[in-house]
């Protein structure tokens, strides 16, 4: 075997063994998580007493997966695990190693097939899946968002409904948040108990629905987090804000239906006349030319 393929396959084992070392991960963030919050306070030597599973056996691993890492590329990695509600199985300093070990991997098989099969497409090839193995975290992130995107946009309105009642029946806009964010099931609930949170952790009202806004980039939502700001600032009365954004949104999702309906006639043509008409007209006008070509001959 030549230099190098054992070092493209040596290369290879390496980024295999590291991507299953930081994906399995056996310490357990969540257990490090708890020790950290439980040592907050302590004294120094209690935190010293720790031992290897605290959070510093990883700090060095998280300092150099980021400083591998344009700091571009992590505040978008940033933003599409905001927009992903964060899914536990997907911290920032996971998707950061993988990027680069999944890119180191599809490098070294780009390696591997161009000394096999020097030429420009094999070079092409390579540097084609290499830079699709690098986004491809991105790309799974930005595909989960946009599903969460449109499950907030659909929950909205019936949300928006419950809200308003509450709000009739004597609750406050927070208690009524609340009551529809502990009784909701889907990424709209999550969001509203965050929201929650962030005001009882100490952020205004404000701060806290531009970030529920910014964090779920649904533009329905981000309309009704103005009407709700402009509501608190000017002294409007909540619930005629809550029924008339209800109203609202339920005309948008039925005329994001209605237009979904209207563009399947299109979407159809092309595959139609594509594939079904050519062998229908082979299957109505073959044995017609069949017949005609033993009739001439």
């Amino acid at each position: 075997m030549s230099p190098i393929a054992l070092t493209a396959v040596a290369t290879l084992g390496l980024a295999l063994a590291l991507l299953v070392w930081v994906v399995l991960d056996p310490a357990g963030r969540e257990r490090r998580q708890v020790r950290t919050n439980l040592g907050r306070g302590l004294p120094a030597d209690a935190g010293a007493n720790a031992g290897p599973a605290g959070p510093e056996s990883t700090g060095g691993r998280t300092a150099l997966v980021r400083r591998l890492t344009p700091i571009k590329a992590v505040e978008r990695l940033e933003s599409l695990l905001a927009r992903a509600g964060r899914p536990p199985a997907w911290p920032l300093e996971r998707l950061l190693a993988a990027k680069i070990l999944l890119t180191a991997g599809a490098a070294t098989l780009s390696l591997v097939f161009a000394s096999a099969a020097p030429g420009l497409p094999a070079v092409l090839f390579g540097m084609t899946v290499t830079t699709v193995a690098y986004f491809l975290p991105d790309l799974l992130l930005l595909g989960r968002g946009q599903e969460r995107s449109k499950a907030i946009s659909l929950e909205l309105a019936d949300t928006l409904d419950q809200m308003t009642i509450a709000v009739e029946a004597g609750l406050g806009f927070e208690a009524a948040m609340e009551r529809a964010g502990r009784n909701g099931t889907g990424p709209l609930a999550d969001e509203m108990v965050r929201t929650l949170q962030d005001m009882q952790m100490g952020l205004s009202r404000k701060q806290a629905y531009a970030s529920f806004a910014t964090r779920t980039e649904v533009p329905d939502l981000r309309r009704f987090v103005r009407a709700v700001v402009q509501a608190d600032t000017y002294g409007i009365a909540i619930a005629d804000v809550l029924r008339t954004q209800a109203s609202e949104m339920r005309t948008k999702r039925r005329q994001r239906a209605e237009e979904k309906a209207m563009k399947v006639p299109v979407k159809v043509l092309f595959p139609l006349m594509l594939c079904i008409l050519p062998v229908l007209f082979i299957v109505l006008l073959g044995p017609a030319v069949i017949g005609a070509i033993e009739t001439f001959n």
